[in-house]
């Protein structure tokens, strides 16, 4: 027992007290996620404290969701409301991609058992968007990656302009400046416009997004999978090529909402492509 009353345990025994494994508890030792409450200078064994207990079974349930080490440091560093929400948005990323790696399967099955569906038919319009300061994070990441990559940067960017005191609306953009595929990895730039005065930090970029007009066409949340989207992706580029407008600019996905807080139906991206003329 410890001075103050608390238990304290070698490495094995918390091990068999918390479900994780002594492997795991190195692991996050040296992440810094759950070190031991103390390391003997001279063996160098650890030793944890029956209050450590609670921790560690949070890290043990959330591993078992799958949330990376990475999100974990950041859902238990938060206090509990904001957690939550942390703990929210990871879990609507999570049941999006797994909605679109569905979708895309019931679309393979479908072409094989039956034969090639109607193609969608996207309307393409043109519109002005509004010059806004944007904040910015760049990844290298493919087709598989794409969807948790592209959260995680959101909500990083979120956060750091929250503790800033911007205010943003749920509007973000992806723009594709290199192609993403199943096999090979692109570059991505996951932008949050926003109002208000923010510092620049580590990986985050902060810029003035001009104005510019676009050929767009909108997807509803349930055709936004791969491959379906590429027919939006291929009607704006026919549009463009058509109209013999001058690109200037990556193409981009302009989310108008969050996944979670849409149905099926609605409309929940702007499929881009900046243009002159």
């Amino acid at each position: 027992m410890t001075s103050r009353g608390i238990e304290s345990m070698t490495i094995g025994e918390f091990g068999r007290r918390s479900g994780l494994s002594i492997k795991a508890l190195r692991l996050y030792d040296v992440s810094g996620l759950l070190p031991p409450a103390e390391v003997d200078a001279a063996s160098n064994y650890r030793r944890y404290t029956s209050d450590q207990l609670e921790r560690a079974g949070r890290i043990s349930l959330l591993r078992r969701l799958g949330m990376p080490l990475a999100v974990i440091t950041e859902v238990l560093a938060l206090p509990d409301a904001e957690a939550v929400r942390r703990l929210d948005r990871w879990w609507a990323t999570e049941e999006a991609a797994a909605s679109a790696r569905r979708e895309s399967y019931t679309w393979l099955r479908t072409r094989l058992a039956h034969g090639d569906e109607p193609p969608r038919v996207y309307e393409v319009g043109i519109m002005l968007r509004p010059a806004r300061k944007v904040a910015c994070i760049q990844a290298e990441v493919d087709q598989q990656a794409l969807v948790p990559v592209m959260s995680a940067a959101e909500w990083e960017i979120r956060r750091h302009l929250e503790e800033q005191g911007a205010s943003t609306t749920a509007e973000h953009w992806v723009l594709y400046p290199s192609p993403v595929t199943p096999d090979n990895e692109g570059s991505i730039e996951v932008c949050v416009p926003y109002e208000g005065s923010v510092e620049p930090v580590e990986r985050l970029t902060l810029r003035m997004e001009p104005e510019c007009l676009v050929a767009y066409t909108t997807v509803v949340r349930d055709d936004c999978f791969y491959p379906r989207i590429t027919q939006a992706y291929q009607a704006v580029w026919e549009h463009v090529s058509a109209a013999g407008q001058f690109v200037t600019g990556p193409p981009r996905e302009i989310y108008l909402d969050w996944w979670d807080r849409l149905r099926g139906t609605d409309p929940f991206v702007h499929v881009a492509i900046p243009v002159e003329g």
